[in-house]
């Protein structure tokens, strides 16, 4: 069933807001990913995969000024 797991959009949403929430509680999120139960392999997954999308977006942003609000 991992594979029909895999393509339900809304529950792999949900598990990649769990690692996004702990980031920006400012969470040891390598130690949530390590410490994922073995038998939990599709939230093991959608982390692994999430976690190279959080680090990747920290990459990017690595010296970049935030921008001031928009007046619209």
């Amino acid at each position: 069933m991992l594979w029909l797991r895999r393509w339900n959009f809304i529950e792999r949403a949900r598990v990649e807001r769990e690692l996004w929430e702990a980031f920006e509680r400012r969470e040891d999120i390598e130690a949530m990913v390590a410490g994922c139960p073995a038998d939990d392999a599709f939230r093991l997954e959608v982390w692994q995969t999430t976690l190279g999308r959080i680090r990747k977006i920290e990459q990017l942003m690595a010296g970049k000024a935030p921008t001031p609000p928009s007046d619209s």
